[in-house]
């Protein structure tokens, strides 16, 4: 496998934003403390070492072409979700599709239940991590006791010696039922909101970046509140339509991986990032070839089938330009 466009002359004054479920990139270890049993050798999944190398070198071959035939580079910034750990996140980022991207991350373990996280990877040589923490979400069972899910994820820094913020997300799923669960995401929403107020209050007109699987659409109260009260752009919510999404459920498209930005990236300064342009990284390599579900995900498992694909998300990504 090499780039689809080698050809393409490296644009300093570019640098790509990324956001990408990886659909259970789990290593092939059990660990007592979660819930890891489906994701073993001796599983019914039989999650062996050379799926799980397959599967790396799927995702990081994925991940080095994100934004590469507008900006000549692999990524500076990529949120990844259904990360079981800081080794998996290390086992990415050291196999050689990416060992020369000088890649570095941010990752924290989380309390939740199935035992995947966020986290944030990042070129060195571009972004230079000044703080990075966690905020929990306090959400309830049916029983009244606590429901633990992922943590969101705060990381500051300087791209390209210029502070911005990201928060990396992923919210509960619909698997209860989108109505039923549309509660926990608003939630959620409501924590990034805060997230956002406080970095107001501690800094004047910062430049923030929200990204994430937020389990709703562009157009849903959680992502619309979150949008309308803290002043951000959505430019996913133009990308949506009936034939193109980031995930394909029930024969139906849907836009749950999302990146937004606030306004001032739309501010022309001299020197200082603005946005450039947003997608849905849909490239053919990613997609599944034929059949009834051609053009959706190219996926690892469907249902405890293994299939040996990339994830059963799309990438996003945004690209800022100075």
């Amino acid at each position: 496998m090499t780039h689809s466009s080698e050809s393409i002359s490296v644009k300093h004054n570019m640098q790509t934003i990324a956001f990408y479920n990886c659909e259970n990139l789990f290593d092939v270890y059990n660990d007592k403390r979660i819930n890891d049993d489906d994701f073993l050798p001796n599983s019914v999944k039989k999650w062996t070492y050379p799926r799980y190398e397959n599967k790396l070198r799927k995702l990081s071959f994925a991940i080095s072409n994100i934004g590469h035939d507008e900006t000549g580079k692999h990524p500076a910034l990529v949120g990844l979700a259904e990360v079981e750990n800081a080794k998996v996140v290390k086992d990415l980022i050291q196999h050689p599709h990416l060992e020369d991207c000088h890649y570095n991350y941010v990752h924290f373990n989380s309390l939740d239940e199935r035992g995947i996280d966020v986290a944030l990877i990042y070129d060195r040589t571009a972004f230079e991590v000044t703080h990075s923490e966690t905020f929990s979400i306090d959400l309830t069972d049916d029983d009244g006791g606590l429901d633990f899910t992922r943590d969101i994820l705060l990381v500051s820094g300087l791209l390209d010696a210029e502070l911005i913020h990201v928060i990396v997300n992923h919210w509960s799923s619909r698997r209860e039922g989108e109505k039923e669960s549309e509660p926990k995401r608003i939630i959620a929403s409501n924590k990034v909101s805060e997230i956002i107020q406080s970095l107001r209050s501690d800094e004047t007109d910062p430049r923030i970046i929200v990204m994430g699987d937020f389990n709703d659409e562009p157009f849903n109260t959680s992502i619309r509140t979150m949008v309308d009260t803290n002043s951000l752009y959505n430019p996913m919510a133009t990308l949506r339509s009936f034939s193109r999404g980031s995930v394909y459920h029930d024969r139906k498209w849907n836009l749950f991986d999302q990146i937004m930005l606030t306004t001032n990236f739309f501010k022309s300064s001299k020197n200082q990032f603005e946005f450039f342009k947003a997608n849905i990284f849909d490239v053919d390599f990613l997609k599944l070839f034929r059949g009834k579900y051609k053009g959706s995900p190219f996926r690892t498992y469907v249902g405890k089938k293994y299939v040996g694909g990339y994830s059963d998300h799309f990438p996003v990504y945004a690209i800022l330009k100075k």
